[in-house]
């Protein structure tokens, strides 16, 4: 039997990445998965992994997550479909780089709705679902951005975005404790996948990231998601409000 068995997830940003390796992943430990994404090919193509490793998701490849009502529908949806919610997994995200001087108003506040403002949203409207259900897990993407400037300080929207998630996740858990929810944050660093492999491909960018890790690779999305199934799981029962951080040790020094 797997870790997840019978149980309910909403994974955001299934569409590719981390995403898509959490929706299979999950899938293959016994879980429920609803999917949602706006890349409707790549939740195509997801569904068809999760199916080929034995699992069946549900959902939509067609959800903007900054759309409040779009949302609750997709939440309440999952509760009418399967009978309540387990885990909220917020992982879908997406920002423009710039610093103060550079990015205008228009790319921080795109920022912030896609970084910030959808996961109070995602969260918002399945929390009265998870009270009901006596308890469950809500999972948080922060990353190292929100504990450290990075890149010269070209990503302003996106570390003050995951600084406020890091700290949304605290207060979830304090709100969430009596009624048996825990809140959780993962913080990766460098992480390489479909939608940041132009980035990295850049061998000046790759030295500049990989130089103060103390682990000489970037990351993988299994490397990420591995983590993430062991905080949603019964083992990791006794943590909440923390923040982990998976950087191959580039905040360590």
């Amino acid at each position: 039997m797997g870790r997840l068995s019978g149980r309910v997830a909403l994974i955001t940003g299934v569409g590719g990445g981390q995403g898509r390796v959490a929706a299979r992943r999950f899938a293959e430990e016994g879980a429920i998965v609803v999917g949602a994404d706006i890349k409707t090919a790549g939740f195509a193509t997801t569904v068809e992994e999760v199916k080929a490793a034995g699992g069946t998701m549900t959902g939509s490849g067609t959800l903007d997550l900054t759309v409040d009502a779009d949302v609750r529908a997709w939440v309440d949806g999952a509760v009418t479909d399967h009978g309540g919610i387990d885990i909220v997994y917020n992982n879908a995200g997406a920002f423009a780089l710039g610093g103060v001087g550079t990015l205008t108003p228009e790319q921080w506040r795109w920022s912030i709705d896609r970084e910030l403002n959808q996961v109070f949203t995602v969260t918002h409207a399945a929390w009265p679902h998870l009270v009901a259900r006596g308890g469950g897990v809500v999972l948080n993407v922060g990353s190292t951005a929100g504990m450290i400037s990075l890149n010269g300080g070209s990503g302003i929207a996106h570390s003050a975005a995951k600084a406020a998630v890091i700290g949304m996740t605290r207060d979830l858990a304090d709100e969430g404790g009596p009624h048996g929810i825990r809140a959780v944050c993962i913080s990766p660093g460098s992480v390489e996948s479909e939608s940041t492999a132009a980035f990295f491909a850049d061998p000046a960018v790759r030295d500049m990231m990989l130089q103060p890790q103390i682990v000489k690779r970037l990351g993988r999305p299994e490397d990420i998601v591995e983590a993430a199934l062991y905080l949603v799981s019964d083992a990791a029962s006794f943590i909440t409000g923390a923040n982990i951080v998976i950087d191959g040790g580039y905040t360590a020094r």
